[in-house]
């Protein structure tokens, strides 16, 4: 503690020099690791770009001086499990670049459920430059009876059998400099991975498995596919690998790594977006038979058990003949097929390279599975998931958990749909499980006396 007050006083005796600012440039990432059946490891890793912080100086020494800020938040019951504040200095000299970014990684146990994580940076002698992000991670534990891996962790270097262990990167026997903007090419011509397996000796196992590593550019072809057997002689496993990005066009990639059972007809994946910059490398002009075939090549490395999941999430923008003819095929290329045309027909801008209908709901997938999650059901299932896949996201939000007459509930409100129109939900169980009780949008469920259900007695 003595130390602690010792760096406030010093510091408030710095004064400030003054240099030309560019916006305040803060990032982080996380990844999440196995622990044991009911919690996950999650490590947050955060950068903060020495350029946009304001120089410290005093008659021996110049500091860099940024504020790590982070709060935890059980989504479900609303308790606070971490709040506080970090001071990131580094002391520099004359001769040192200031182009490289100040780096760490803190980690946290957390067990099974539905967190809110805000993590933000800010300058310690400027408030007012700083850079928020919010995160809800659904914390399902990896470690049980069915084969999983772990979240992807990039990275700008590994260090196989490391000896400093000191290193607050140290894991496994490797050190892992995580690189939380995500951004490779000239300056970071490799992409290193590190991601971890479990549960491969499960059920008797005695087969090998099949792991893939896919990348994905943004118009959704396919532009690296490489796989290998996985030995299921021990319970779980490190992976680390590097893919050469210097032949890599400027763009936005998606790393899919999966992991599969052949034999019992499982699978699992996990992804992580990264970002391209290769002004050298020329980017070669797509026609429309390619990308045709592209986005086909999307649905070509998804096994059924992924269509059939993809599909079920896509019931909400379905029609009822498209439903009808989706259960009536029974081969996995007629889905993938299916699949195909029925993204392809919701296609905004047929012109470009890309569907970026597809895209956006993908992302809404991923954002209300973390989100809406309650009494076991994954987000996508809930009301509150389902009319976020289907409208995307509301034009504001009124919350009243809290109340003294009524149970907790929702307003959302559409400005842009039909003219504008509110879904109202409410937790009548109070189990976190807000139901749509209702709505003004055509075709949805409409109660005028709404506000009756949800009086307390």
């Amino acid at each position: 503690m003595n130390k602690v007050l010792l760096k406030l006083a010093l510091i408030g005796s710095l004064s400030v020099l003054s240099y030309p600012q560019t916006n305040f440039d803060f990032d982080f990432d996380f990844a999440q690791f196995g622990y044991d059946s009911s919690s996950n490891y999650i490590e947050f890793y955060y950068s903060f770009n020495q350029n946009t912080l304001l120089q410290n100086v005093s008659d021996t020494a110049r500091y860099l001086e940024g504020i790590l800020d982070i709060s935890i938040k059980d989504s479900l019951t609303g308790n606070e499990i971490v709040n506080r504040q970090w001071r990131i200095t580094h002391e520099f000299n004359n001769s040192d670049s200031l182009s490289k970014s100040l780096v760490g990684i803190i980690g946290y146990l957390l067990s099974k459920g539905t967190y809110e994580c805000k993590i933000g940076g800010m300058d310690s002698i400027k408030s007012e430059n700083k850079k928020y992000f919010t995160e809800y991670i659904k914390v399902n534990p990896f470690v049980g009876e069915k084969i999983s891996l772990s979240d992807l962790q990039l990275a700008s270097k590994i260090i196989q059998d490391s000896d400093n262990k000191s290193s607050i990167f140290y894991k496994n026997s490797y050190e892992v400099i995580p690189i939380p903007i995500s951004v490779f090419g000239e300056n970071q011509p490799v992409l290193f991975l590190y991601f971890e397996l479990y549960n491969l000796k499960a059920q008797d196992r005695s087969y090998p498995l099949k792991l893939n590593t896919i990348i994905f550019n943004s118009r959704g072809e396919v532009v690296s596919n490489k796989f290998k057997m996985v030995s299921p002689n021990v319970n779980s496993r490190v992976e680390v690998g590097t893919v050469i990005i210097n032949k890599f066009p400027t763009d936005t990639y998606t790393l899919m790594i999966t992991l599969i059972d052949s034999v019992s007809n499982y699978g699992v994946s996990s992804s992580k977006r990264f970002y391209v910059y290769n002004p050298s490398v020329e980017i070669k002009d797509t026609s429309s038979p390619s990308i045709t075939a592209s986005f086909l090549s999307q649905f070509g490395a998804m096994s059924e058990e992924e269509l059939d999941d993809l599909f079920n999430k896509s019931k909400f923008v379905a029609t009822s003949s498209e439903i009808d003819q989706y259960e009536e095929i029974v081969t996995e290329e007629g889905k993938r097929e299916f699949m195909f045309k029925f993204w392809n027909a919701r296609d905004n801008d047929p012109s470009t390279p890309r569907n970026e209908y597809f895209i956006e709901y993908l992302e809404r997938i991923e954002i209300s599975t973390q989100r809406f999650a309650a009494l076991g059901k994954q987000g996508w299932k809930t009301d509150r998931g389902r009319v976020y896949l289907k409208y995307g996201e509301p034009s504001e939000i009124e919350r009243f958990p809290n109340q003294t007459d009524t149970k907790p509930y929702e307003i959302w409100h559409y400005n842009e749909l039909e003219g504008g129109v509110i879904f109202i939900f409410a937790d009548l169980t109070s189990f976190s499980d807000y139901l749509l009780i209702h709505s003004s949008a055509r075709g949805e469920l409409r109660d005028d006396n709404w506000y009756s259900r949800i009086q307390q007695l």
